[in-house]
C-alpha cells in the first residue's frame, strides 16, 4: 500500500531486469559448456562468452571454504599458475571488484593454494566494456584471513545455539 505508480513501475521493471538477467547467465554458460562462440562484438555477453570460451573456463563454478562462507565464479580458470576469474553484469550499476576479490580469496583457501605463488587476472564485464584487474597476494591475504577469523565467529556462535 505504501507504494505510488512510479515506485511499482520501478519495482516491476527491477524485477525484470533480475529475471533477464538470470537466464542470460544461463545462456552464456550454456553457450561456454558447448564451445558455443558469439558473433565477434564489443557487446558484453559476446565478449564474456568468447573470452571465457577462448581461456578454457569453467562457468558457474561453486568456491567453497565453508558452509558459511562460498560462493559462485560467473567463470574461472586456473592453468599454468594462473587464475582467471571473470564476472557478467547484466545490469547498469556501478560495479566493484570486490566481490572477484573474495572469490580469488575463496579459491586460494579451497585449493589451498597462496596467492603469492600464482598470477590472478580478474574481469568484469558490463555496458560493452572489459574492466580488468591484477590483484596482489597483498589485496588477497587480507581477505584470506577475514574469511577464515568470520567463519570462526560464526561457528562459534551456531556452537552456542546448539
Amino acid at each position: 500500500m505504501g507504494y505510488d505508480e512510479e515506485k511499482v513501475a520501478v519495482y516491476y521493471n527491477n524485477i525484470l531486469s533480475i529475471a533477464k538477467g538470470t537466464r542470460l547467465h544461463a545462456y552464456a554458460a550454456e553457450c561456454i559448456n558447448l564451445g558455443q562462440k558469439l558473433p565477434k562484438s564489443t557487446k558484453t555477453l559476446n565478449m564474456y562468452v568468447n573470452d571465457a570460451i577462448g581461456y578454457r573456463m569453467h562457468p558457474e563454478q561453486i568456491l567453497y571454504y565453508s558452509e558459511n562462507c562460498f560462493g559462485t565464479a560467473d567463470a574461472i580458470s586456473f592453468k599454468d599458475k594462473v587464475l582467471r576469474i571473470h564476472d557478467l553484469k547484466t545490469g547498469t550499476g556501478k560495479t566493484h571488484m570486490e566481490q572477484l576479490i573474495i572469490y580469488a580469496a575463496l579459491f586460494c583457501l579451497e585449493y589451498k593454494i597462496k596467492p603469492s605463488e600464482i598470477e590472478i587476472e580478474l574481469r568484469i564485464y558490463q555496458n560493452d566494456e572489459v574492466w580488468v584487474h591484477n590483484p596482489g597476494y597483498d589485496e588477497i591475504v587480507p581477505v584470506m584471513d577475514k574469511i577464515i577469523s568470520f567463519d570462526k565467529v560464526i561457528k562459534k556462535i551456531k556452537q552456542r545455539e546448539e
